[in-house]
């Protein structure tokens, strides 16, 4: 059977085709850019067998990626040693650290939320999460209430993210949440169990403290080893032991998390955003932002509006 339409029905449903297409592009574009900023997903007992099938060889990323074991287990590979975890636990693995995860299934079942996202999303926590984490990695948990709430702040993001327009800001305030519970738990533990050992090295733990009172001026190594009473190499050694990053570095990146956090949030000229973290020259600024994150700073910002308009 066929159906005759007139060419004006015809012409009308082409442009009404072509808004589809062209609005399905945006909000997947859209979606793209967000998931390089956030991204929540679970690994299942199906996942957990192709990734034993898989070449899973240790290697490094440039987001900061937690994993909430609710069932199964977990064979982590960090800081050149491998753990064995049998849910509920939480693992945490800082930007730039060399690891490889396997995940286990126990009685038929694996099922980890996986969190992934760049330092700038929580930008005012992301720092404080290298403290705490960079000894132990790796926390085992009860299964009680704190657990079960843990697992709904997942299921309530990830939901979120699946929406036709995520709320952005909601998401971000929700990981904060979640962070703070996981340490309220994690300090739980620890004092239930005396045998674990404090997750920071009392060194690194002050001299994050002082970067964070003090990244914005344009001062160097010797500033924050002279704050610390050592000697810039010592301080040097001590954050290449447990970041892989010089001190320098570490002060860069966080320049950066707070560069992309006020050109997202703020309508600050550029040149303005650089005075204010120390440097004196727009176009070192410039170069020292695209030179880490493969971006100017004007280019950044009109992703991220695109992205949150």
């Amino acid at each position: 059977m066929f159906v005759r339409i007139t060419y004006s029905t015809f012409k009308r449903w082409l442009e009404d085709n072509e808004y589809f297409v062209k609005h399905n592009k945006t909000r997947l574009l859209k979606l793209r850019l967000m998931n390089q900023l956030f991204n929540i997903f679970t690994v299942e007992a199906a996942d957990a067998e192709r990734i034993a099938q898989s070449e899973n060889e240790p290697h490094s990323h440039d987001y900061e990626e937690l994993l909430i074991g609710i069932e199964g287990g977990l064979e982590h590979f960090l800081d050149f040693k491998s753990q064995q975890l049998v849910a509920p636990y939480i693992s945490f693995v800082t930007k730039g650290k060399v690891h490889r995860v396997v995940p286990r299934i126990i009685e038929g079942k694996c099922h980890i939320w996986v969190l992934r996202f760049k330092s700038e999303f929580i930008p005012e926590t992301t720092f404080q999460l290298y403290s705490y984490y960079h000894e132990h990695a790796n926390i085992s948990l009860n299964k009680d209430s704190c657990f079960v709430r843990l697992v709904k702040l997942c299921e309530i993001m990830s939901d979120e993210m699946k929406s036709a327009t995520p709320e952005f800001a909601v998401v971000r305030h929700l990981l904060s949440a979640l962070f703070t519970m996981i340490e309220a738990e994690r300090k739980k533990v620890q004092t239930a169990d005396g045998a674990i050992q404090r997750t920071q090295n009392t060194t690194f733990k002050n001299f994050l403290k002082i970067l964070e009172d003090n990244f914005r001026r344009p001062d160097g190594v010797e500033f924050y080893a002279e704050k610390l009473f050592m000697s810039s190499r010592n301080l040097n050694l001590i954050c290449q032991n447990i970041l892989q990053q010089s001190v320098s570095e570490i002060i860069e990146t966080r320049k950066l998390i707070e560069a992309k956090n006020l050109l997202m949030s703020t309508d600050k000229p550029v040149s303005e955003i650089g005075f204010e973290l120390g440097y004196t020259e727009k176009s070192y600024f410039t170069s020292v932002f695209k030179k880490k994150s493969g971006q100017t700073p004007t280019e950044f910002r009109d992703e991220m509006q695109k992205l949150i308009s």
